[in-house]
């Protein structure tokens, strides 16, 4: 069994894979609030990695670069329990909660160490998923203005970053390629995320680069993992997935080339 999605509303879903692992590099278009049933999860964001196990409550903001690595645990499925928290929705309760947004530093996501209001909100919507229909709007409205209420009340930041509704501007290439470049994602999404189209991110980047995207990525990527497993020690094994490589021969072959010598006789 593979990866399964169960959708009871477009907004509440029950996520569960069963395989050895599953990683992606995300951008949500949209903040998911997130509670896991079981399994781990690791996240990486920039230098920053962090573990999170069944019970733990995530909030992933829009428009923001993330690794996502799920692993079982315990012989049980990763599974999770989903909410999207659309520009729509947000934009109908701020209309009626009327608040000052200041200007943030990027967002990360937020961890809510498991807090009793937010688990009683999302372990609500586990029986909903054994409905044979989709569950009525009016009451899928209900749980997710209880979750954003619970949010606003266990933190006071929060209408900073859900009720900011700004789009991506034009940014620095430089140092957002430099913060980013782990990250295995379409060319167009970082376009999107630099304040640019395809074909004006291709022309700026080879402008300030010299090189193409491409071997621009692979060569840093390859960089970053040479400095993990020569100074931290590391096996290539743990490191392929966090540089933005998808498979592990791949990573191998490229390492070699771009090195001259494999990754695993310089880790032994």
């Amino acid at each position: 069994m593979g990866y399964q999605t169960q959708y009871i509303h477009p907004d509440l879903k029950l996520s569960r894979f069963d395989d050895t692992f599953y990683k992606a590099d995300v951008l949500f278009e949209q903040h998911l609030l997130v509670w896991l049933i079981s399994g781990e999860t690791k996240i990486v964001q920039g230098d920053q990695t962090h573990w999170f196990e069944a019970g733990d409550i995530l909030l992933f903001p829009r428009n923001q670069l993330v690794t996502v690595i799920n692993y079982p645990k315990y012989g049980l499925p990763h599974q999770s329990a989903v909410m999207h928290l659309t520009k729509q929705r947000l934009t109908d309760f701020y209309n009626k909660n009327k608040v000052e947004v200041r200007q943030m530093q990027p967002p990360v996501f937020r961890a809510f160490d498991r807090h009793p209001f937010l688990k009683s909100c999302l372990n609500s919507l586990i029986p909903y998923f054994d409905l044979r229909e989709p569950l009525p709007e009016n009451i899928a409205s209900i749980k997710i203005e209880e979750a954003i209420t619970i949010l606003r009340t266990i933190d006071r930041e929060i209408d900073h970053l859900l009720a900011n509704f700004d789009e991506p501007g034009k940014i620095s290439l430089t140092d957002f390629m430099e913060k980013n470049y782990m990250f295995n994602m379409p060319m167009d999404k970082f376009g999107y995320l630099t304040g640019r189209s395809l074909t004006t991110f291709k022309r700026d980047f080879k402008k300030t680069f010299q090189t193409t995207p491409q071997k621009w990525l692979t060569e840093k990527r390859l960089e970053l993992a040479h400095y993990h497993i020569r100074e931290k020690k590391r096996k290539p094994s743990e490191v392929y997935l966090e540089v933005g490589f998808e498979n592990l021969s791949h990573f191998g072959y490229a390492f070699k080339r771009h090195f001259g010598y494999a990754p695993t006789e310089m880790a032994g």
